[in-house]
């Protein structure tokens, strides 16, 4: 992929392939090629599962969307998508291990395409021909890799490019606004951007005073696109969902940060 990935390895003698596949790391292409034939395809979603970011899926891409995930791997979040009642998805990732196998497994899911393709060179598709664009770990892979600001930037710009106006670009990630928000917020892109939290798999609250905050809720951001000073996360580890709406206009150089949802009701 660049971004999700197989599951957990076994134990037992380390190969020449598991060998070779340490000394590589997130951002190299190759890395994920010999993780696939390791693991054989086993699903495997990073961060969260569909059921935990339905409600933000649901809330801001409608089924009928043509939807885009970039760095798909193996995860079951594009198959859960369709059960849920999307009809559109055009898969993509750098691995052509990956993408033979996911293609062979739904091969009977007319609603799932896939393609291998590099997220920073999405040249195949035209201009404007998406509703959203799905990444779950993709942005936090190449942030790993050599040359990182300028993959981040190559792939950034080509979800831009690929966007249609008042589509999405929804980005799951372990990156919080300080190290994300200076590559999403670019006037050349013209977003709108809303920020949300939520804590990792299997986390418990050890916090009974206070009321639970409904994960909808969006997180405020300060004027540079910060976490405000004091700002405290229910869990250190959680994850953040940034979502991305291209408007009709060009936004000019101000700060497009959104601190609740905009009054004309995001889908």
């Amino acid at each position: 992929m660049y971004g999700t990935g197989g599951g957990g390895g076994g134990g037992g003698e380390v190969s020449g392939r598991s060998r070779e596949k340490q000394s590589l790391n997130y951002g190299d292409p190759l890395y994920w090629d010999l993780r696939y034939m390791e693991e054989g395809g086993a699903a495997f979603d990073w961060y969260q599962r569909y059921s935990a970011l339905r409600p933000f899926v649901r809330k801001f891409v409608p089924t009928p969307a043509r939807v885009l995930m970039v760095g798909c791997g193996s995860a079951l979040m594009s198959e859960d998508m369709v059960k849920d009642g999307y009809v559109d998805i055009m898969n993509i990732d750098i691995s052509s291990i990956v993408i033979e196998m996911m293609r062979t497994k739904y091969a009977h899911v007319p609603q799932l395409k896939y393609m291998q393709m590099d997220v920073r060179d999405m040249s195949f598709f035209r201009d404007e021909s998406f509703d959203c664009v799905i990444d779950k770990g993709t942005l936090d892979s190449l942030m790993c890799g050599a040359d990182a600001p300028v993959c981040a930037s190559q792939m950034v710009e080509e979800v831009s490019r690929l966007l249609r106006p008042g589509g999405i670009f929804m980005l799951i990630t372990y990156g919080d606004p300080s190290v994300r928000i200076p590559h999403l917020n670019q006037a050349r892109y013209g977003w709108k951007i809303v920020l949300f939290v939520i804590p990792r798999p299997g986390f418990q609250s050890t916090e009974v005073s206070c009321p639970k905050k409904s994960i909808l809720e969006p997180v405020p951001l300060t004027e540079k696109g910060q976490l405000p000073a004091g700002y405290v996360l229910e869990d250190p580890d959680s994850h953040y969902i940034y979502v991305c709406k291209k408007m009709h206009e060009f936004m000019g150089t101000n700060p497009v940060y959104r601190n609740q949802l905009e009054a004309d009701g995001e889908q």
